[in-house]
């Protein structure tokens, strides 16, 4: 079975959960320490040597394509005040991997994004990433589902278990587990209510899918609002194909939800040599007084 090499970002939504921050820069770019979230997401890509990356933006997303691109009057005034160490980071940003862009015209759900992608993916299977959601660098989440698909040929979701008040957020995966340890995929059903839902592993924001996945999308009725939901797609696409799971626990992080993000500003900074340690070292003065306050 060939190498997948093609992702697909969807980063065309709206970004209200972070209003007022996102009215005039997309959600994608908020940063997470010094690097943009999206970065994270690419560099997670490249990591797992996905390097033909198509980005679905929409309106005002411009930014995300700047940031990618070369900045040549960056360089210049870098490399004049001999600011060597800077001026790398800048040119690696533009030599990650081979990025193209399409315009998702109007927010008709993230199925409808997906399938903005379909010229460009072809026949090929094909990762999706979403733009807000991150992992930890040392998270193997998606290589386990490169390798689950080479060694099936089957599409896979990235699964996590939540408290079962929390699964009404997401899309709900109702499964079975094989014989041979594998988690298949019966069903999947869009924020269900907690006490209908089947399940509490939520799907997240990593998908590996088989070209068929268009034909689903195609053929799916659009739902609220107009909207194509991908997990209709997805539930369509499980009663002629096989969609298996991969299960984890730990590394992610929402960066679309305001607690989430702060979360993963706390743990990635403490994580850098550069600054971690005087950072941890704020953080428990900054506790301290808390304590003492109460």
């Amino acid at each position: 079975m060939s190498q997948i090499t093609k992702v697909v970002i969807p980063a065309a939504g709206l970004g209200t959960r972070f209003l007022p921050a996102t009215k005039a820069q997309p959600k994608e770019m908020l940063p997470v320490v010094d690097k943009p979230a999206i970065q994270y997401v690419i560099e997670e890509a490249i990591r797992n040597d996905l390097t033909n990356i198509l980005v679905v933006t929409g309106r005002g997303k411009r930014s995300i394509e700047d940031h990618f691109d070369q900045s040549f009057e960056l360089e210049q005034l870098l490399t004049e005040s001999g600011r060597s160490t800077e001026l790398e980071v800048v040119r690696s940003i533009a030599r990650l991997g081979n990025i193209h862009y399409i315009r998702q015209g109007r927010p008709l759900g993230l199925g409808h994004a997906v399938l903005a992608a379909k010229a460009h993916v072809g026949n090929d299977p094909f990762v999706t990433m979403l733009a807000d959601d991150i992992m930890s660098q040392d998270s193997d989440l998606l290589a386990r589902m490169l390798q689950l698909h080479h060694r099936t040929g089957a599409n896979v979701l990235s699964l996590m278990e939540v408290p079962r008040e929390q699964i009404r957020l997401y899309g709900c995966a109702e499964i079975v587990q094989e014989a041979d340890g594998t988690t298949r995929v019966v069903s999947v059903v869009e924020k269900p209510d907690p006490s209908d839902a089947p399940s509490t592993l939520a799907i997240t924001g990593r998908y590996l899918f088989t070209p068929q996945i268009f034909d689903a999308i195609e053929t799916t009725p659009s739902g609220k609002n107009g909207e194509f939901q991908l997990t209709d797609a997805i539930e369509q696409l499980s009663r002629t194909q096989p969609v298996l799971g991969v299960v984890f626990q730990h590394g992610r992080y929402d960066i679309g939800d305001k607690l989430e993000y702060l979360r993963a500003v706390v743990e990635m900074a403490l994580l850098r040599e550069d600054i971690g340690p005087a950072f941890a070292a704020d953080l428990r003065a900054i506790m301290a007084r808390e304590f003492e306050a109460s």
